[in-house]
């Protein structure tokens, strides 16, 4: 009987880089290029999610509902332990809308100029509901940013950022470093 997941079977035959233990992707799930896609052990992908182009993901991930991964070929990077909520976007290429230029893949690419830049979520970082992640964006260690924020920029370490201009608003507790989780390390 089929579950809502793909079995460890079904995603050893989808051709992924590499798939680890323990891992959830929804039967609901677009997956493109999956021989690009690396994915660790204790990773979930939700219904509806987009999949598309280089990405990695360490362990221990989730990825929420309808939330969109266009990698590129820059390539995003989920660094252990970080969850992105539902409805988010993340973009490693996007297209160039200076009007210098024509947008979308249906155009020869001799008319565009697609800007494509890796984006890394490291360590122990949280994005919220509805967040956008633009090309060349770094979410530094421990950061969480609150529903809806558009981060253009890189953050700093352990920080609470906010809003359409990603302002850090408070510091993040650390309070999780000292949890002992040599049980998951272990895995």
């Amino acid at each position: 009987m089929a579950t809502s997941f793909y079995s460890e079977e079904e995603l050893q035959q989808m051709g992924f880089a590499h798939v680890g233990h323990d891992v959830m992707i929804s039967r609901k799930a677009s997956i493109y290029g999956a021989s690009n896609i690396w994915i660790g052990n204790h990773v979930r992908v939700d219904d509806f999610c987009v999949l598309s182009g280089k990405i990695t993901f360490g362990n221990y991930i989730h990825v929420a509902v309808t939330t969109t991964l266009f990698g590129g070929t820059a390539g995003i990077t989920f660094e252990d332990y970080t969850g992105i909520s539902s409805h988010c976007a993340v973009y490693a290429a996007s297209d160039d809308y200076s009007g210098d230029f024509m947008t979308n893949p249906t155009v020869p690419e001799k008319f565009t100029n697609v800007i494509e830049e890796p984006v890394v979520i490291k360590k122990y970082s949280n994005i919220g509901a509805g967040c956008i992640i633009l090309p060349g964006v770094t979410i530094a260690e421990g950061c969480a940013l609150c529903a809806m924020t558009l981060a253009t920029k890189d953050t700093k370490p352990w920080g609470i950022y906010l809003g359409y201009q990603c302002i850090r608003i408070k510091e993040r507790s650390q309070k999780m470093l000292e949890l002992d989780i040599s049980e998951l390390e272990a895995d």
